[in-house]
């Protein structure tokens, strides 16, 4: 399993700050025409459906594969946060890229690093740190998220020479919509072994392409696509094929299994380095308000442009949050992580994707445009959604969640359930060492939701006339909805519970989603007040942040909310003409400043 002896710090040239700084200058200035990485280029790539090789080069020479590596087997993985922070400064240029190049690999790795044998361990990590790629074949397009249904074969082929074990199987079927398909040297299959229904019937695979005879395996088609257009999205053809016995990662039957806590990992760290493809979509948007005139004055003066700009910000620093959160839960709340994992995996694309569709009504006809100083937000707005496809797209999210909320409602829920740890929340801390034998199917505790109920407490402890106020009242709405919430999910159906949850069900796990959002900010802004001076230390994001997701909830927000969030432009343009990130950490960005 990936665990290490001592705990893990930021701390030495390694540090996460060094290499994000090392992927900024690396890739230059975007807006400079000539330069090889920036956004004409990258645009002028998507067009063509392709990643730019000299990018692919650029990140082979910084080593990015490394990221997804454990440090034992020579790579710099050690905390899932820094894994989604490092890969940030990528996706805020080219999504594809992102996915083409490294991600994809990472992805398939996990279920090895969770199960794999010291061979197979070994053996990815070479693969690896020489450059290679891995390919993820977990769906298969007629069952979709439904991975338990697949009908993919691999049929064990029994061992006559010692009377009992398996020689190996024979793989039999195909996999559909597979990105690098045809460039990777290895993939990770998850197959049916058995025929017998239910969960004990799928394993999984580490397959070297090397070794497949040319007679029983090819590559299906490309598949084209709207969003990541530059990925290579193929698909294998097994026809009886032949494959070792070592090529079984885990136990046989345990595919679901591996899977699902696989998936902990990945569903936490993805949605924080997409966040750099939101981060561009709302910078593109701000340099269009303010340079572009109407009527002889900016686009930006224009009350409902500030509110839209200003609700994206706020929904950004939401998104980095929940994302926080769920990837240091994988260290520190790893009984938890089923259900943080799913809400992260869900919700934060979603906001996200709904934050572009508002900013895009501000570009007006200049959303459409393809190139040019405006192009690369339409192709963020493509690439968001295929980062929530596959395995972990929004249904397979919300089918995780909604069996485990009665049980969290009735063991968990305003229960005096014990408080986690203020880590949890802090963006530099240090972490101990992942686990990934102490990660469950089904948590059994919501440390989350404890800490909404606790902060609220804390919150009450101030006088009347604070500046935390509003705040203080709109969490007092989230602990109510919680309320409601606990006596809803402690009411549901058997059936609800189930793959035919009903759509109320489904309502439930939003709005449980958007609460623990809430719990999220409150913890970041609780953890930083007096360790990070500044902007994230102070309550207007906070309280703009709960505006929204009381809204989104439906719950009264107060009026003086809004004129208390009125600091967030004056960060939003601070942070434009400076070139630093709308996230949590103000990361310092490649280019050209704009005066004030």
């Amino acid at each position: 399993m990936l665990k290490h002896t001592t705990c893990v710090g930021t701390a030495g040239p390694d540090a996460p700050e060094a290499r994000v700084a090392a992927l900024e200058a690396l890739f230059g200035d975007p807006g400079d025409p000539d330069n090889p990485f920036g956004e004409a280029a990258v645009l002028a790539a998507d067009e063509r459906a392709e990643l730019i090789p000299e990018a692919e080069a650029a990140l082979a020479r910084f080593g990015l594969n490394q990221e997804f590596i454990p440090l034992e087997l020579g790579g710099r993985l050690d905390r899932i946060d820094t894994l989604a922070r490092v890969l940030r400064p990528v996706f805020r240029r080219d999504a594809s890229l992102g996915l083409g190049y490294g991600v994809t690999s990472f992805l398939a790795a996990v279920a090895v690093w969770v199960a794999g044998t010291p061979q197979q361990r070994r053996w990815t990590a070479d693969l690896l740190l020489s450059g290679g790629r891995l390919a993820i074949a977990y769906h298969e397009l007629a069952h979709g998220n439904d991975f338990v249904r697949n009908e993919f074969a691999a049929v064990p082929q029994q061992d006559d020479g010692n009377g009992g074990g398996t020689a190996g199987f024979r793989l039999d079927g195909r996999k559909e919509v597979i990105n690098n398909a045809t460039r990777a040297e290895a993939m990770v299959l998850f197959s049916r072994t058995s025929p017998a229904p239910g969960s004990r019937s799928h394993s999984v695979l580490l397959i070297d392409k090397s070794r497949l005879p040319r007679d029983r395996f090819s590559h299906l088609p490309r598949y084209e696509t709207t969003g990541v257009r530059g990925c290579p999205i193929g698909g294998f053809d097994f026809r009886d094929c032949p494959v070792p016995a070592d090529a079984l990662v885990g136990a046989a039957g345990q595919g679901v299994e591996l899977a699902l806590r696989s998936f902990q990992i990945t569903r936490s760290a993805v949605p924080g380095m997409v966040l750099g493809g939101g981060d561009t979509a709302l910078r593109t948007v701000v340099g269009f308000a303010v340079e572009r005139q109407l009527y002889g004055r900016s686009v930006f003066d224009i009350p409902h442009v500030r509110a839209t700009v200003a609700g994206a910000f706020v929904d950004l620093l939401i998104c980095d949050s929940l994302a926080l959160v769920g990837t240091r839960a994988v260290h520190l709340l790893p009984e938890q992580t089923s259900v943080y994992a799913a809400v992260v995996k869900y919700l934060v694309p979603k906001l996200l994707q709904e934050a572009t569709y508002d900013l895009s009504i501000v570009l007006g006809a200049n959303f459409y445009v393809r190139d040019g100083a405006y192009g690369v937000f339409q192709k963020h707005v493509r690439d968001l959604p295929m980062t929530s496809l596959g395995h972990a797209g929004t249904a397979a999210c919300q089918a995780t969640i909604i069996p485990q909320l009665p049980r969290l409602a009735r063991n968990s829920w305003l229960s005096g359930g014990e408080e986690p740890p203020q880590a949890l929340f802090r963006i530099h801390d240090d972490l101990p060492p992942l686990d990934t034998g102490r990660l469950t199917l089904a948590a059994s505790d919501d440390g989350l939701a404890a800490s909404l109920v606790a902060t609220t407490a804390w919150l009450d402890s101030y006088g009347s006339g604070d500046p935390v106020g509003t705040l203080r009242e709109m969490a007092r709405a989230l602990v109510d909805e919680l309320r409601a919430l606990r006596e809803r999910c402690l009411d549901m159906r058997p059936q609800d519970r189930t793959a035919l949850a009903s759509p109320e069900a489904y309502a439930l796990a939003d709005r449980y989603a958007l609460v623990l959002a809430g719990a999220a900010c409150l913890g970041v802004w609780r953890a930083q007040r007096h360790d990070e001076p500044g902007f994230i230390a102070g309550p207007v994001w906070t309280t703009a942040a709960l505006a929204r997701i009381c809204k989104r909830l439906g719950l009264p927000v107060p009026e003086r909310a809004a004129e208390e969030t009125a600091g967030l432009l004056p960060e939003v343009l601070e942070r434009f003409h400076d070139r630093r990130s709308y996230d949590l950490y103000d990361t310092p960005l490649t280019g050209v400043t704009h005066g004030g």
